[in-house]
């Protein structure tokens, strides 16, 4: 079994953390939606591009019989052959361009580990073949971007999915089964989430991803795309779809000799009628960072990491801490959901974090926050039309 590796947590916590976050909760995905496995049907994917480095996910994960790698597409050989070398696969399965990866291996489905400016052109050529794609966060850089992929997954009837780390953390969805089953804290009123690592550079990411991550149009910027899109995509999930009235965003360059062209400093506010939610998303913290804060009227949750939580029911109750438990097997990583998507037709529930349409809404609050900081006010959600 090959480990995966993932830029934004150092690799022995992020190992635990990957074991630990082994599934999704009951009331996202279903125990009686399950298939058995008798019925399982392998899913023949390709993963397009290598410079992702969050595709050491796919790439190092056990073998479960639900996906097979059919073919990769990388035209940088000597990043392939690394790759190759250190989780085993065969240069063979190796194209230089999807057009020949598609037409030696017919995929079912495609998983794009490529610059987040290229998921488009993913979804371009797919498409109309009927090949249906998973994209790695964000879902598009930009909100024109997302538009037209929206407009080619409704055309060609795909399903076209976001992967985030943050999915798939089961102290998410205990947090979910708190809030939404038990009502455990009353109805929220304040979510904080504070996102990052001290740097990409720090961290030592490899150059391919340092590449384009540092790059404005690739990546549509820098702090702000990177790690904002988790608590935007969080928050619009627990509010059940809710859109925000008002999205505000305040960026700074605090290190321009390494970061010349991003910004490495985020805050995101997005005011809703009855709720705040402030995103932190920095390439500044003294550490690794993905954690989530949840207030109601009567208590609340913290997600400290991925299993790790703090409750508080209010009144005289005390603080309980708690480790999620870990969900069930087959529900627990992206590419185990894919395979149910595409093969046992299991619909994804309403704004699930994986879904289009909590992405479009992912989608359209980055857009506003990049805007917001630019100009330098308070943007309303109605300036921009939907379609």
């Amino acid at each position: 079994m090959f480990l995966p590796l993932r830029p934004t947590i150092p690799s022995p916590l992020l190992f635990a953390l990957l074991m630990a976050a082994s599934a999704l909760s009951a009331q996202v995905l279903p125990e009686a939606a399950a298939p058995t496995e008798a019925t399982t049907r392998v899913l023949r994917v390709g993963v397009v591009g290598l410079v992702h480095t969050h595709v050491h996910w796919i790439l190092g994960r056990e073998q479960r019989g639900d996906i097979e790698i059919v073919g990769s597409v990388e035209p940088n050989l000597d990043l392939a052959r690394r790759y190759s070398e250190q989780h085993g696969y065969s240069m063979d399965i190796v194209f230089p361009s999807i057009e020949a990866m598609v037409a030696a291996t017919q995929p079912e489905a495609v998983t794009a580990f490529n610059t987040i400016y290229d998921h488009l052109a993913v979804v371009e050529y797919c498409a109309p073949r009927g090949i249906h794609v998973m994209v790695e966060k964000p879902l598009a850089v930009s909100w024109e971007h997302a538009q037209q992929m929206l407009a080619l997954a409704r055309q060609h009837n795909i399903h076209l999915l976001t992967n985030y780390e943050t999915s798939w953390y089961p102290s998410h969805y205990e947090a979910y089964r708190l809030l939404h089953e038990e009502k455990a804290i009353g109805p929220l009123r304040r979510l904080l989430f504070h996102t990052g690592h001290p740097g990409p550079i720090e961290i030592g990411c490899n150059p391919e991803f340092l590449e384009w991550l540092t790059d404005p149009v690739r990546n549509g910027g820098g702090a702000l795309p990177d790690f904002g899109c988790y608590g935007a995509n969080l928050s619009t999930w627990l509010l059940g779809g809710q859109k925000p009235l008002r999205v505000a965003c305040i960026t700074q360059q605090i290190k321009p000799d390494l970061y010349p062209q991003v910004e490495d400093e985020a805050t995101i506010i997005l005011t809703y009628p009855e709720t705040q939610v402030i995103i932190q998303a920095s390439w500044n913290w003294s550490h690794n960072r993905k954690e989530t804060e949840l207030y109601g009227t009567g208590g609340y949750v913290i997600c400290e990491d991925a299993t790790s939580m703090r409750v508080f029911r209010g009144g005289e109750g005390e603080v309980e801490w708690k480790k999620a438990p870990a969900l069930r097997r087959g529900w627990d990583d992206p590419f185990a959901l894919l395979q149910k998507v595409v093969h046992t037709a299991y619909p994804l529930p309403a704004y699930a974090p994986s879904s289009l349409e909590n992405n479009l809404i992912v989608s359209k609050i980055l857009a506003l926050a990049k805007r917001s900081a630019r100009e330098g006010r308070v943007i309303s959600w109605g300036e921009w039309s939907e379609e």
